[in-house]
């Protein structure tokens, strides 16, 4: 008689309950039975679980945060009209664009508790890293501008996002319009609270 190992047998022993644990799938829950419930359309209307979770209807959402505020306090509506636009592969706020960065600093004289966030874009001509830097010298230029004017340095921050957004292989005209500064109006209060 023969005997067996005692590795061999702890072996065969871990690969028969390996084995033996993974014959089954755990069972999904029904959507209903889950905290959000069914999203079929991906948006919640009133009276839904999802209500419960945000503490009343959506619109009381978009009350607490203004109406035009996404959930982390970003308004980029308010000042669309003043996107300040580039010359290709220039960083220089022309003369015509500066009106634009006034109306910006006017806003935020009004609305005190407000930042600006400077989102520098380019169009798709370039490398992914030079377009990064040229959309960050947009960036720092438009602040530079804002900060002769009186805005004050807390009160602005910039971002690159190079060419990620541009249209690729696009006209004259779109790529004009690839080449700007975003302004993105910040409420730190809205961003802070949490949902």
């Amino acid at each position: 008689m023969k005997l067996v190992s005692p590795k061999l047998s702890l072996l065969v022993a871990s690969a028969a309950l390996v084995l033996a644990g993974c014959t089954k799938k755990p069972a999904r829950p029904d959507p209903s039975a889950t905290m959000l419930g069914q999203q079929g359309s991906g948006t919640a209307t009133a009276g839904t679980p999802t209500d419960a979770l945000f503490g009343g209807a959506q619109g009381a959402l978009i009350e607490r945060t203004g109406g035009d505020f996404d959930p982390n306090g970003h308004n980029r509506t308010a000042l669309e009209a003043q996107t300040v636009y580039f010359d290709y592969d220039r960083s220089d706020i022309k003369a015509s664009e500066r009106p634009k960065l006034q109306a910006a600093k006017d806003y935020l004289d009004k609305n005190p508790t407000f930042r600006l966030l400077l989102e520098g874009h380019c169009d798709w001509r370039g490398t992914a890293e030079y377009n990064l830097g040229l959309g960050d010298r947009r960036a720092a230029g438009a602040k530079k501008f804002l900060l002769s004017i009186g805005v004050p340095a807390d009160r602005i921050e910039t971002l690159s996002k190079g060419s990620l957004e541009a249209a690729k292989n696009a006209d004259d005209a779109t790529m004009g319009k690839d080449r700007r500064v975003n302004l993105v109006v910040i409420n730190p209060t809205v961003a802070a609270t949490p949902l």
